[in-house]
């Protein structure tokens, strides 16, 4: 894991070592011959290569209950006490940096030394008004059908996610016809040893580094 400098996050005071990153993504409902829009604001240090940030302060897991791809309540500070978690906000119609941070994850996580306790992963919705339980499960369950995908009150879910310093805007439908959803693009890990985050991985982190590094988290190896 490689420390950066200290950068402080825009909510709650929190700070991190490294530049934060806002995807601002576009997709076109009706229009099959559109090409959606992804947008990734660059690092700080471009030249740098990506890989986990440990946080100067670990963050308290979410106290956030939401419903889960199959439709039922899910407690995520119950359901994954004392477990690894890697959490993630972002939408179902992303065209690229959401399925592509949750594949290099699936894959990432394949890779872990047998015998390693494997990390749950959750993917919580931006877009909670078209991510219903089942398009969440339909599609998570074509990267890795052990992912929990979560979808409710668009308040609640932003709320979170500013408590962790993720910035998570209200979807847009633009005039004509496109959908744009704002929000971090960052992986929190928590640790098993306390619950909370002490390392994210920014957005562009490759599948190698999530494979040399996961171990780590799921072992509650906090830095």
């Amino acid at each position: 894991m490689h420390p950066r400098p200290a950068l402080a996050l825009a909510c709650a005071g929190l700070a991190a070592a490294g530049a934060l990153t806002l995807s601002a993504c576009s997709s076109r409902s009706g229009d099959s011959a559109g090409q959606p829009l992804a947008v990734v604001s660059a690092p700080t240090d471009p030249s740098a290569p990506p890989g986990a940030i440990s946080l100067d302060t670990p963050l308290a897991k979410p106290d956030l209950v939401l419903t889960d791809q199959t439709g039922k309540p899910y407690d995520l500070r119950k359901r994954t006490a004392g477990r690894a978690l890697l959490l993630y906000f972002g939408y179902t119609h992303c065209p690229d940096v959401c399925p592509t941070t949750m594949a290099d994850l699936a894959l990432a996580l394949r890779r872990l030394p047998s015998g390693t306790a494997r990390p749950d992963v959750v993917f919580v919705s931006t877009d909670p008004q078209r991510d219903t339980p089942g398009r969440l499960k339909s599609w998570l369950g074509l990267i890795d059908t052990r992912f929990t995908g979560l979808t409710g009150d668009f308040a609640t879910i932003q709320h979170a996610a500013q408590r962790l310093g993720i910035s998570v805007q209200a979807p847009q439908r633009q005039d004509d016809g496109s959908v744009t959803v704002s929000h971090g693009a960052e992986v929190l890990a928590f640790s098993p040893a306390d619950d909370r985050a002490h390392v994210l991985f920014p957005s562009g982190t490759p599948e190698a580094t999530y494979a040399a590094d996961l171990p780590k988290v799921a072992a509650g190896r906090n830095r």
